[in-house]
Protein backbone atom coordinates (compact mmCIF):
# COMPACT_ATOMS: atom_id res chain seq x y z
CA UNK A 1 0.00 0.00 0.00
CA UNK A 2 2.94 2.30 0.62
CA UNK A 3 4.10 2.00 -2.98
CA UNK A 4 0.60 2.69 -4.30
CA UNK A 5 0.33 5.82 -2.15
CA UNK A 6 3.72 7.04 -3.39
CA UNK A 7 2.81 6.41 -7.04
CA UNK A 8 -0.53 8.17 -6.64
CA UNK A 9 1.17 11.20 -5.10
CA UNK A 10 3.57 11.32 -8.04
CA UNK A 11 0.61 11.08 -10.45
CA UNK A 12 -1.15 13.99 -8.72
CA UNK A 13 2.03 16.07 -8.83
CA UNK A 14 2.65 15.30 -12.51
CA UNK A 15 -1.00 16.01 -13.39
CA UNK A 16 -0.98 19.46 -11.83
CA UNK A 17 2.48 20.34 -13.19
CA UNK A 18 1.48 19.36 -16.74
CA UNK A 19 -1.73 21.35 -16.59
CA UNK A 20 0.07 24.33 -15.05
CA UNK A 21 2.57 24.31 -17.92
CA UNK A 22 -0.29 23.87 -20.41
CA UNK A 23 -2.31 26.78 -19.01
CA UNK A 24 0.72 29.08 -18.80
CA UNK A 25 1.65 28.38 -22.41
CA UNK A 26 -1.92 28.10 -23.72
CA UNK A 27 -1.43 31.08 -26.00
CA UNK A 28 1.20 29.16 -27.97
CA UNK A 29 -0.20 25.61 -27.74
CA UNK A 30 -3.85 26.60 -28.13
CA UNK A 31 -3.36 28.28 -31.47
CA UNK A 32 -0.95 25.56 -32.56
CA UNK A 33 -3.54 22.80 -32.00
CA UNK A 34 -6.56 24.92 -32.93
CA UNK A 35 -8.17 24.65 -29.47
CA UNK A 36 -11.07 26.72 -28.26
CA UNK A 37 -10.35 29.36 -25.60
CA UNK A 38 -10.42 28.24 -21.98
CA UNK A 39 -13.77 28.34 -20.24
CA UNK A 40 -14.74 27.98 -16.61
CA UNK A 41 -16.34 24.64 -17.47
CA UNK A 42 -13.04 23.18 -18.68
CA UNK A 43 -11.22 24.55 -15.61
CA UNK A 44 -13.77 22.94 -13.27
CA UNK A 45 -13.30 19.59 -15.02
CA UNK A 46 -9.52 19.83 -14.67
CA UNK A 47 -9.73 20.67 -10.96
CA UNK A 48 -12.33 17.98 -10.26
CA UNK A 49 -10.13 15.35 -11.88
CA UNK A 50 -7.20 16.66 -9.83
CA UNK A 51 -9.32 16.55 -6.66
CA UNK A 52 -10.30 12.94 -7.34
CA UNK A 53 -6.65 12.00 -7.89
CA UNK A 54 -5.64 13.83 -4.72
CA UNK A 55 -8.35 12.17 -2.61
CA UNK A 56 -7.35 8.77 -3.96
CA UNK A 57 -3.70 9.37 -3.02
CA UNK A 58 -4.74 10.70 0.39
CA UNK A 59 -6.97 7.66 1.04
CA UNK A 60 -4.19 5.26 0.06
CA UNK A 61 -1.85 7.07 2.45
CA UNK A 62 -4.41 6.84 5.27
CA UNK A 63 -4.90 3.14 4.65
CA UNK A 64 -1.15 2.58 4.77
CA UNK A 65 -0.87 4.53 8.05
CA UNK A 66 -3.75 2.64 9.66
CA UNK A 67 -2.17 -0.69 8.64
CA UNK A 68 1.13 0.41 10.14
CA UNK A 69 -0.57 1.55 13.36
CA UNK A 70 -2.41 -1.76 13.69
CA UNK A 71 0.82 -3.69 13.14
CA UNK A 72 2.64 -1.48 15.64
CA UNK A 73 -0.09 -1.93 18.25
CA UNK A 74 -0.06 -5.71 17.75
CA UNK A 75 3.73 -5.81 18.16
CA UNK A 76 3.52 -3.54 21.23
CA UNK A 77 0.93 -5.84 22.87
CA UNK A 78 3.07 -8.88 22.09
CA UNK A 79 6.15 -7.18 23.54
CA UNK A 80 4.24 -6.24 26.71
CA UNK A 81 3.13 -9.86 27.09
CA UNK A 82 6.71 -11.07 26.73
CA UNK A 83 7.86 -8.50 29.29
CA UNK A 84 5.21 -9.75 31.71
CA UNK A 85 6.32 -13.37 31.21
CA UNK A 86 9.96 -12.39 31.73
CA UNK A 87 9.06 -10.55 34.92
CA UNK A 88 7.13 -13.58 36.17
CA UNK A 89 10.15 -15.83 35.51
CA UNK A 90 12.54 -13.44 37.25
CA UNK A 91 10.28 -12.84 40.24
CA UNK A 92 8.45 -16.06 41.02
CA UNK A 93 5.49 -15.53 43.27
CA UNK A 94 5.77 -17.54 46.48
CA UNK A 95 2.59 -18.27 48.38
CA UNK A 96 2.51 -16.16 51.49
CA UNK A 97 1.45 -17.53 54.83
CA UNK A 98 -1.95 -16.21 55.79
CA UNK A 99 -1.65 -13.91 58.74
CA UNK A 100 -3.68 -14.98 61.73
CA UNK A 101 -6.53 -12.64 62.46
CA UNK A 102 -6.30 -10.95 65.83
CA UNK A 103 -8.85 -12.32 68.26
CA UNK A 104 -11.40 -9.85 69.45
CA UNK A 105 -11.92 -9.88 73.17
CA UNK A 106 -15.41 -11.10 74.01
CA UNK A 107 -17.42 -8.58 75.94
CA UNK A 108 -19.73 -9.75 78.58
CA UNK A 109 -23.38 -9.04 78.01
CA UNK A 110 -24.02 -8.32 81.62
CA UNK A 111 -23.84 -4.60 80.98
CA UNK A 112 -26.62 -2.12 81.25
CA UNK A 113 -28.01 -2.80 77.77
CA UNK A 114 -29.73 -6.07 77.07
CA UNK A 115 -29.06 -7.87 73.80
CA UNK A 116 -31.39 -7.02 70.95
CA UNK A 117 -34.43 -9.22 70.51
CA UNK A 118 -35.81 -10.24 67.17
CA UNK A 119 -39.57 -9.88 67.39
CA UNK A 120 -40.25 -11.43 63.98
CA UNK A 121 -39.41 -14.92 65.24
CA UNK A 122 -42.24 -14.93 67.78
Amino acid sequence: MKKIAQYLQIVVLAYFILYLIFFISFGVFGSMFGMDPLTSDSMVKVFLIGLILFLTAWGAGLMHNSNQNATFKKMQDEMNGLKAKLYDFEHPQTPQQPKPLPQKPHEETSGILRPRQNFTDQ
